[in-house]
């Protein structure tokens, strides 16, 4: 089959007639191919243990139309103290970017590991599809626990990390000039106390002399309100303009969770905001539902072995998802000045930008 559209929320399958699985990761331009990798949810049907296999990479040319080059980063499943064991480790997010001064393409991945700490590993390639090598496993930027992010590169090359402090508030940290690891400079966004409120996935794009950060709220699996901010500078101060996906009644974004933003080549302002729909068959649940009940497990002024209880009970656990048919929606933005704006389109096309 090939496509000459995008259809949100409808299966996306690749050259080969099969699921795409590139989950929570991002999109690269590299030499007039469109490079679009994340975690291979393959076998993550729910009934075992495994979490993620490993990253995979697909190429197009039209951003319709993907050709599957494999795992870039394949599993270590005979290693149980590996990050990349997909039954031991629960591997999230990888992102990658190109620097310039090492000739490497470097790549960042979210790693929860089975003590409760969130950590990044970081490998690095002198090729976009791999092989790639570990550099740095178990690194805690700052000496804090990371959770979702981002990667953004300066055009001086030098290079950004915007993540979650668990449950806190958002960080923006200086990488190093190899970008395998943090300066120690940083500045601090969005504190909440708890989820559902602290926000996380965060995907940063730059347009016109402004930076923004959009950001879901934190619920797991399950999708919540994504709200848009933007600053002058990399580091902010960054001014919350509001919820981003309109007329979107459910407090779902959609049904999604944005995990990058793009540019389209040669389009003179087409952005991409590309998310998954992690869980296609509990869109019957109710945001301002499950939306408290986090609120009542998190919120230490509520917290009580009842509530966390009730909220297990009710959402069940995230590691027994099937989120091996996990499915896309792909938007454009819309602006309106400064202020951004994501509609519900069933199909679009990019020859109408």
């Amino acid at each position: 089959m090939k496509y000459t559209s995008f259809r949100p929320g409808q299966t996306w399958l690749d050259t080969n007639g099969k699921r795409i699985q590139a989950h929570g990761g991002s999109v690269i331009y590299v030499d007039g191919v469109y490079y679009r990798y994340g975690e291979n949810k393959e076998y993550t049907t729910g009934q075992d243990d495994i979490w993620t296999w490993g990253v995979r990479c697909y190429v197009s040319t039209d951003l319709y139309n993907w050709e599957d080059k494999g795992l870039i980063i394949p599993p270590e499943p005979e290693d149980p103290d590996s990050p990349l064991c997909p039954t031991t480790q629960m591997l999230d997010r990888p992102h990658i970017i190109y620097n310039r001064s090492t000739g490497k393409y470097v790549c960042w991945m979210k790693v929860m590991n089975k003590n409760g700490t969130q950590t990044e590993t970081v490998m690095t390639s002198d090729h976009i599809l791999g092989p790639y090598k570990m550099v740095r496993k178990g690194l805690r930027p700052l000496g804090m626990d990371a959770g979702d992010f981002d990667l953004a590169v300066a055009p001086d090359g030098k290079a950004y990390y915007y993540f979650e402090r668990v449950h806190c508030e958002t960080i923006c940290a200086d990488l190093t000039s190899d970008y395998t690891d943090v300066t120690g400079y940083y500045s601090t966004h969005f504190p909440r106390v708890s989820p559902p409120d602290v926000r996380e996935a965060t995907a940063h794009f730059y347009r016109k002399g402004k930076h923004y950060l959009v950001t879901s709220g934190t619920t797991g699996y399950l999708p919540n309100p994504t709200e848009v901010a933007v600053a002058d500078t990399w580091h902010g101060p960054y001014t919350v303009q509001g919820l981003i996906h309109t007329g979107d009644g459910t407090h779902t974004s959609f049904h999604s969770q944005i995990s990058c933003i793009f540019k389209v080549e040669g389009k003179k302002d087409l952005y991409i905001a590309c998310a998954d729909r992690w869980l296609p068959e509990l869109q019957h649940l109710e945001y301002n539902v499950y939306s408290e009940l986090f609120r009542n497990a998190f919120d230490p002024e509520r917290r009580s072995e009842d509530t966390v209880r009730e909220m297990q009970a009710y959402l069940g656990d995230d590691s027994h998802r099937n989120t091996a048919i996990s499915d896309y929606v792909w938007l454009p933005l819309r602006f309106e000045g400064e202020r951004v704006f994501i509609d519900w389109k069933e199909e679009w096309r990019l020859e109408d930008y």
